[in-house]
């Protein structure tokens, strides 16, 4: 679950930057879950007497949920991929493992052990690595700090999204959660429809339309259902250790389909990641 996991999200970077060339930011974000609450909505309507049974009192805490912790999250990165490089985004996004580990510690009391912290920092230093000096053509770039501003926003609300969702499994099934958290979420992004979106839909590309619906399926609705189906059983700090593998999926799809070029560097940056990951989870 984990690989799959991983895998739908490396792509997505790529994905973003395709679908942002015909879209605005907002409206990308907006077409993406126009998506998922169409196919969420579908499976809600077939499968609905499989959901948890959804308390009164937790639908304010449910749309916090799903709005904080994915569309502020998406909005954020959508906005900040415009203004710094993809090596400085993955930079700032890797931070999320570590505010995860810190979040887990307070409202989960998932104890923070020598041995955890060691995995997670040799990781850190993994993606560094890999970001920094992975292939030649990598290169750190802040246009506006407002983007590198948002962007730490959007890993924030990321590790908000685990740490806050793991508590909430324990009232319902991870299918469940993820449903509700993006059908109730996406009501928060009423306020940013506008006749934009019209316009740029209108002369969306072929490709710009591959771009959206991967992102709306494969990298939302089959993505964030299998994330809460791993933290059912795991623990957030560990799972989240994973994210640290998104970098080297993302160079890797440069690699086979863009012809990019990688260095011995990345090679250790990926060794790095792997040890660390080893050291966090193995018990």
């Amino acid at each position: 679950m984990i690989t799959i996991t991983i895998l739908s999200w490396g792509f997505a970077f790529p994905f973003i930057k395709i679908g942002l060339k015909d879209l605005s930011p907002v409206n990308l974000t907006i077409m993406r879950f126009f998506i998922v609450c169409i196919v969420f909505a579908a499976i809600f309507a077939i499968k609905h007497k499989n959901f948890s049974t959804i308390y009164g009192k937790d639908i304010p805490k449910i749309f916090i949920l799903g709005f904080f912790g994915i569309m502020v999250y998406h909005l954020g990165l959508n906005y900040g991929e415009q203004y710094i490089s993809p090596s400085t985004a993955s930079l700032i996004i890797a931070t999320i493992p570590v505010f995860t580990v810190v979040l887990a510690a307070i409202f989960l009391d998932e104890a923070i052990t020598w041995k955890k912290i060691f995995g997670v920092v040799l990781a850190l230093f993994g993606v560094i690595t890999i970001s920094i000096w992975g292939k030649p053509s990598a290169f750190l770039e802040i246009k506006y700090v407002s983007g590198a501003l948002v962007i730490l926003l959007s890993a924030i609300m990321a590790s908000f999204y685990t740490v806050a969702g793991k508590r909430m499994l324990k009232r319902y099934s991870a299918l469940s959660l993820t449903v509700y958290a993006m059908l109730f979420g996406s009501l928060g992004l009423l306020p940013f429809l506008n006749g934009s979106i019209v316009e740029e839909v209108t002369k969306m590309s072929s490709i710009s339309w591959i771009a959206v619906i991967f992102l709306g399926i494969f990298s939302t609705v089959i993505g964030y259902s299998l994330w809460y189906a791993i933290l059912k059983i795991r623990d957030a700090s560990e799972v989240s250790a994973y994210l640290y593998c998104i970098p080297v999926v993302t160079i890797l799809i440069d690699l086979f389909i863009f012809k990019e070029k990688i260095t011995l560097l990345f090679i250790l940056g990926g060794i790095l990641i792997i040890i660390g990951l080893i050291i966090v989870n193995k018990k």
